[in-house]
């Protein structure tokens, strides 16, 4: 995917920039720029993630009974009383669950995908936990603080998950364990 993201995004040669070209605008550096390095983290992430979520969240929905749908149809719910009174409760212990387990990653801020696009121009904007203790501890030989520093993640992350595994079980009823 990202093979496919850096040559859609070359500004010599990628899709993207063909396509300004061809509007008669002026090339971009996407992956040098830091005002459009975010944007392309932010949307290669939605990217990235849209087609594993949709397979989870569409077996959700198939394992609601079809039943329930037919007859709050039969006594006149309309399509969006039937998705919040049918649906959404039926999918919530798949959102709990997908949720938990996304919040586990969320200090990961996703090692490989910045580390495959930035560079040394977008340092300032693209750095996050894990690159500067890859760069600390292998690149600057500071394998005590970059071990520090990812067990304290680790622990930040574990307290997020616990804390949010007590919300959800107060509010959807169910959690991890």
């Amino acid at each position: 995917m990202f093979g496919i993201l850096l040559a859609m995004l070359s500004p010599g040669s990628g899709a993207i920039n063909d396509l300004i070209r061809a509007t008669g605008g002026t090339p971009v550096a996407f992956l040098s720029s830091p005002d459009w390095f975010r944007w392309v983290v932010i949307g290669s992430d939605i990217w990235k993630d849209t087609g594993w979520s949709t397979i989870i969240y569409l077996a959700a929905l198939l394992a609601i009974d079809p039943q329930l749908h037919e007859a709050a149809a039969v006594d006149g719910a309309s399509r969006l009383q039937r998705i919040r009174h049918i649906s959404m409760p039926g999918i919530l212990p798949v959102i709990v669950l997908v949720t938990l387990l996304r919040l586990g990653h969320i200090l990961e801020g996703g090692f490989q995908q910045i580390f495959v696009l930035y560079s040394l121009p977008v340092y300032s904007v693209g750095d996050i936990i894990d690159t500067w203790v890859y760069r600390q501890g292998i690149l600057e030989f500071q394998f005590s603080l970059a071990t520090a520093v990812g067990l304290f993640k680790g622990a930040i992350g574990l307290g997020l998950i616990l804390v949010a595994d007590r919300v959800a079980k107060r509010i959807a009823g169910r959690g991890l364990y």
